[in-house]
């Protein structure tokens, strides 16, 4: 192995033993024993030095801190933290400032240490909770991977039951999600595709707990993103610092993620993130739906060809593992445990060859609805807006505008037809449905072609 490959069974970075994770695979996250709180500075696989620096990053922003205050912001415990200050007051890189009125000591970096703080942040930028080591990260994720257990007809049909989708396609999408292979969802635009993908997250059990950070050859990947992970309880963490009890606080307890990815989509955004404003490092989409799901969405759009977006996901779908490397070039492996959906308005041949469709497993094909299905949606769309939901309206929508200009029925017309139609009635100082507002709404939502064509 190369010197600088840092894999998923060692703690290169700290030169630690990661600690042995003793708990049955499929525990409840909600159990302490997943991610207990560590006892010493040992058991959180940071060394002593790291941690004086992260303080002292701490320390350079904020000045003088007491110990209530650090141990909020590190997550780790107050001795931890009395030790690692003992440390850096025998380095001369801190002091004491008096206590607080509650007795609390509070801390600030002499000129010794305010130079080797910002040595650590020309190192990595990262200030936050102290980061979990690659080693334990990649130890609770093989224990978190998402469970579909139990999977059966009728928990799937009882996870879609406010739901308007076929039984057959449920039949479906429900082997696939329990076989934890790849799924490819095709089919015209509207069908609902996205809307299901993402739904497909309620087949998958329990609640997962996320690292702020990951640590990787002493630099810090910031894992935990506001806008992908949702927790639990956010003010769980601060609430049972000082108790002994708990889950690490480095780790929050949220909902299984759900990572959207479309037409913005680029090779970079599966990489490593360096940010050069702040000398952060941020992990890519894929570790970030880690115990969860990944949907990439409107599959043919991104601004590479479908063949090297297939390309990149061959070794991670069949090793389930993947390669990702730091800007100082440091190469390191992290667990793929995503349920990893591509969704498309095209058809699967146009854009893989047989060989990567293969490895997909399972293509799935959404239709346009049915006249009944079209009316149920309608009737729960209008029963919503708090319209009364006139069959005279849906038959003139279904046999005089659908029908005659060969328009399919797609799941998202009655929403969006009736949003435009109300617009049009709450200018008009009207509240109920009429033809003609919805004769508006059809020639504001679609385009008739030219004249002569």
């Amino acid at each position: 192995m190369d010197m600088d490959q840092v894999s998923l069974d060692s703690s290169v970075s700290q030169g630690l033993e990661p600690p042995v994770l003793n708990f049955p695979y499929g525990a409840s996250t909600e159990e302490p024993s997943l991610a207990p709180r560590p006892r010493s500075l040992a058991e959180t696989g940071l060394s002593e030095l790291y941690v004086a620096d992260l303080i002292s990053k701490h320390l350079f922003e904020r000045g003088v801190l007491d110990l209530q205050e650090l141990t909020r912001l590190v997550a780790l415990p107050g001795n931890q933290i009395e030790q690692v200050f003992a440390f850096m007051r025998a380095e001369g890189r801190a002091e004491a400032r008096g206590a607080t009125p509650g007795g609390l000591m509070r801390f600030a970096l002499t000129e010794r240490g305010r130079a080797a703080a910002q040595e650590a942040l020309a190192r990595d930028g990262y200030i936050g909770p102290a980061p979990v080591p690659l080693a334990q990260y990649s130890a609770l994720v093989a224990h978190q991977a998402g469970s579909v257990r139990g999977l059966d007809r009728d928990s799937v049909r009882a996870a879609f039951k406010d739901i308007m989708i076929r039984p057959e396609i449920l039949d479906q999408l429900g082997p696939a999600m329990h076989s934890g292979r790849p799924i490819f969802i095709y089919g015209d635009p509207g069908t609902g595709k996205t809307f299901i993908a993402r739904k497909l997250s309620r087949l998958m059990r329990g609640d997962v707990l996320i690292p702020h950070a990951v640590l990787v050859a002493d630099k810090a990947v910031r894992l935990f993103d506001s806008g992908v992970h949702e927790p639990v309880n956010s003010a769980s963490m601060e609430t049972s610092l000082f108790l002994d009890r708990g889950h690490d606080p480095r780790y929050l307890l949220c909902k299984r993620p759900v990572v959207v990815v479309g037409g913005e989509l680029t090779m970079d955004m599966l990489e490593v993130q360096f940010d050069p404003a702040t000398g952060i490092h941020h992990a890519p989409a894929q570790m970030r739906a880690n115990n969860g799901m990944l949907v990439i969405d409107d599959l043919g759009r991104q601004r590479m060809r479908p063949e090297e977006l297939f390309n990149r996901w061959i070794v991670p779908m069949e090793e389930k593992r993947d390669f990702l490397s730091l800007r100082s070039g440091q190469h390191f492996q992290v667990p793929f445990d995503v349920a990893l959906v591509f969704s498309s308005n095209r058809h699967p041949m146009e854009l893989a060859d047989q060989a990567f469709l293969r490895r997909i497993g399972y293509k799935i094909r959404f239709e346009p609805l049915t006249p009944e299905e079209y009316r149920r949606i309608w009737q729960e769309e209008c029963s919503l807006q708090g319209l009364t939901a006139d069959d005279a309206l849906v038959n003139f929508m279904l046999e005089e505008l659908h029908g005659p200009r060969g328009v399919p029925l797609l799941p998202c017309h009655p929403r969006d037809l009736i949003g435009l139609a109300i617009d049009h009635l709450r200018y008009a100082g009207q509240s109920e449905l009429t033809r003609e507002a919805l004769s508006l709404a059809w020639q504001n939502y679609f385009i008739e072609p030219p004249v002569g064509e």
